[in-house]
């Protein structure tokens, strides 16, 4: 890039060109851009400290050069025409002038572009309470913020104000009226714009980060009082943020906080960026920490190591994940490296636990890499689910082997009895054959001896008949013959 032509706009315009999300100008390097995680450096000459002076007070106004020469650092909202919105902030460092921008696109993703978990727009849904968005320096707080505002105000008729330092992502009204402060320019603080914004009939709030004591304090109240409030903390779980929050306050307070927090906070999510696999960018890992009765009676009891069991426990039924589980989910997702998951954990010996579990199912298994699954991919309580059901897939195969086994098993009876019958058939066939013939040779055998007896009562008949001679003695021999027997009188 010719340095000639280098200048704060030029090079805001090349960065998002280039897709990168940050950008650092300082004295005797040349700039550097955030591109997928890593900060590359142009390729140019160094810019001077003069160089850089110039081209930064170009982009200042009276007020922020008051800011900056008081404060040795302003933080502002700052915008290319056409190209993007900025957040900006230029600070002095070893007594020279250096900046770093933000990228804020006017045309930001919703919570399903961002493949962040369902659960999260259940929050824009909420009455009253206390939502944090947690997480460290560029882990995507804000763009969620942003994402969940834009939901609200999309989908529900109510007055949302916002406290900003600076204004980041720009909302149009929709069903809902959006109403846009930013600390310097539209208010002095947080402290005096948060009890203003109370009473200009808010039904949400959105604050843009919970800095100190006295900002928690009226964020807690405003939640009391049935407002539905969002902001951002810079801690990196669910359990150091309630534990960061309580402990900002006088220790004769923690009682009391620890009520309050009881009593209105409805949910905690916490944000870390880790590489893709690809190589293509980043993406989020999620811990979310919702609000049960049991969750509420830990808070209240300052029981906060149970945090974590209970988090983990309530991934089915209350959609809970902690961030060793959702870091499980986008490796058994095949988006991140399992190395990667371990070096983003902040306890990778339980991590390394959960992946060797499922993975030692997959290999015991022998599935194969199948399509890739649909977004959330980092949301934990899809893979519960997904065992859940091949359990029950598992059960009914198991099931129906069982019935088709019996079911085998009674065909083949059926076969054995069937095959008994026909041999039983056959053998009963065999017999009646052998009976039909034995009685007809028996009634031969009988028609013949008829035939004898017959034959010899004839000759005997005959005989008598000589016997008893003379042809006088015929009509004796003729009665005789009429009695039909041997013995007549």
């Amino acid at each position: 890039m010719d340095l000639e032509k280098l200048s704060i706009d030029n090079l805001l315009r090349f960065m998002v060109e280039q897709q990168a999300s940050d950008l650092h100008i300082k004295p005797m390097r040349p700039p550097l851009m955030r591109l997928k995680g890593k900060l590359l450096p142009l390729k140019c000459d160094p810019i001077s400290p003069e160089a850089v002076q110039s081209m930064l007070q170009g982009i200042l106004n009276d007020r922020l050069r008051e800011i900056l020469d008081r404060d040795m650092a302003v933080d502002f909202g700052y915008s290319v025409p056409g190209v993007s919105r900025f957040r900006a902030s230029v600070f002095l460092q070893r007594g020279t002038c250096s900046a770093a921008f933000r990228r804020v696109p006017f045309n930001f993703p919703s919570l399903q572009d961002w493949g962040l978990p369902p659960v999260l727009a259940d929050f824009a849904k909420l009455p009253q309470g206390l939502v944090l968005i947690t997480g460290p320096t560029g882990s995507g707080k804000s763009s969620t913020l942003a994402a969940l505002m834009r939901l609200i105000a999309d989908t529900r008729l109510v007055h949302i104000v916002t406290v900003e330092d600076p204004i980041e992502f720009l909302f149009n009204d929709n069903l809902a009226a959006v109403t846009q402060r930013e600390i310097g320019t539209d208010t002095p603080s947080f402290q005096m714009a948060l009890p203003n914004a109370l009473r200009q009939d808010p039904d949400v709030i959105m604050v843009g980060e919970m800095r100190d004591v006295e900002t928690m304090q009226t964020v807690l109240t405003a939640a009391e009082t049935g407002h539905l409030v969002f902001s951002t903390l810079h801690t990196n779980s669910a359990a150091q943020t309630i534990d960061r929050i309580i402990d900002s306050f006088p220790e004769g307070n923690h009682r009391q906080i620890r009520q309050q927090l009881a009593a209105v906070l409805q949910a905690v999510v916490s944000m870390k960026l880790v590489e893709r696999k690809d190589g293509s960018g980043l993406t989020s890992a999620v811990e979310i920490l919702t609000r049960t009765p049991r969750v509420t009676k830990l808070i209240h009891q300052g029981n906060l190591e149970a945090l974590d069991e209970e988090i983990e426990s309530s991934v089915a039924y209350h959609k809970m994940q902690s961030m060793n589980q959702s870091l499980a989910a986008l490796v058994v997702n095949n988006q991140v490296e399992m190395e990667t998951a371990l070096g983003a954990s902040a306890n990778p010996g339980d991590l390394d636990l959960i992946l060797r579990k499922f993975l030692y199912a997959a290999s015991a298994g022998q599935s194969t890499e199948g399509d890739e699954m649909a977004e959330p991919l980092s949301d934990f309580s899809k893979i519960l689910e997904l065992q859940e059901v091949k359990k029950h897939y598992d059960d009914l195969q198991e099931r129906h082997q069982s019935e088709l086994t019996e079911r085998d098993n009674e065909i083949a009876e059926l076969h054995a009895r069937l095959a008994e019958y026909e041999r039983n058939q056959t053998a009963g066939g065999s017999e009646a054959e052998k009976y039909t013939r034995e009685t007809e040779r028996l009634n031969k055998q009988i028609a013949v001896l008829r035939q004898e007896y017959e034959a010899k009562i004839e000759r005997l008949s005959s005989r008598i008949r000589e016997l008893s001679g003379g042809t006088e003695r015929q009509p004796v021999a003729a009665e005789a013959s009429e009695k039909k027997g041997f013995f007549r009188r």
